[in-house]
């Protein structure tokens, strides 16, 4: 019978025999050395299908950002030429009112008629509405009544200047439009809360009274001397008006009379010394 060979009795017990662990360190560097593989071809694959996509997709992606890149470069160009286009045509519009201040019409004129033809409406009507302006202003009442109506009639110029231009339409035809015209013009304006309320409402309120509508025509300019919103001049002229009509607009009497002293220093309550 064969005898196991001795073992050394000074060894500690439950040691991993040498021959087990160089089998653990071969197994753990075969491991390593599959993974470096297998990063090794993943890289590869990657860079193959970079490649692959460069060829079928780089020139067409190139072109794209070029593309991209003249587009922002344009709109760019188009907004600095935009900005520089608003701020001439203002100082072409300052200049013109200086010139009209100035009583230089006809420099006036001139200066506008490049804005008149403005791509940009609000420059545009502006120009327009200044142009009709400096027509009354030299007694061509004919001329400026069909500028006014030629701009409000434009759909394309913004709501309140064409409100505006009907306004000032009728004031510089008055005399020649019948009144159920003027009413028809600007029945819609004369409503409170409207831009120009105070200014249509009299004129509508005028065209009544040579209608013999004297008790549609004394309500409105009642409303007329109501509304806060409404320049104190066109106040003060529809509340004389209204109580020529016989409708009383004065709610409370100190606002009325007060100012109207030549002091102002009247206590309140008390009526201003004759």
């Amino acid at each position: 019978m064969a005898q196991s060979p001795p073992t050394d009795p000074s060894a500690p017990r439950g040691t991993v025999p040498a021959a087990s662990d160089r089998a653990e360190k071969l197994r753990q560097r075969r491991e390593a050395e599959d993974r470096a593989v297998l990063r090794e071809i993943d890289e590869a694959v990657r860079q193959d299908q970079m490649a692959e996509f460069g060829k079928r997709y780089g020139k067409p992606l190139i072109i794209g950002i070029v593309l991209f890149l003249l587009l922002l470069g344009g709109f760019m160009l188009w907004q600095q030429r935009q900005e520089r286009a608003r701020e001439q045509a203002s100082e072409g519009l300052v200049t013109a009112l200086d010139q009209v201040e100035a009583g230089n019409l006809a420099e006036a004129r001139q200066r506008l008629q490049p804005l008149a033809g403005s791509s940009n409406a609000g420059v545009s009507a502006s120009a327009r509405l200044l142009e009709a302006g400096i027509a009354a202003q030299e007694g061509n009442l004919r001329r400026s009544g069909e500028l006014f109506a030629a701009i409000a009639d434009d759909g394309n110029v913004p709501a309140e200047l064409r409100q505006l231009a009907r306004v000032r339409q009728v004031t510089v035809q008055f005399d020649d439009l019948p009144p159920q015209r003027v009413i028809a013009l600007l029945g819609d304006q004369a409503r409170p809360g409207q831009p120009f309320f105070g200014s249509a409402a009299e004129l509508v309120a005028m065209a009544q009274l040579e209608l013999g509508q004297r008790q549609q025509a004394g309500a409105l300019f009642a409303q007329i001397a109501r509304a806060n919103e409404v320049p104190e001049s066109l106040r003060s002229r529809a509340r004389q008006m209204a109580g020529l009509l016989g409708v009383d607009t004065i709610e409370n009497v100190e606002e009325v009379i007060v100012p109207q002293g030549s002091t102002g220093q009247t206590a309140p309550g008390q009526l201003p010394q004759e």
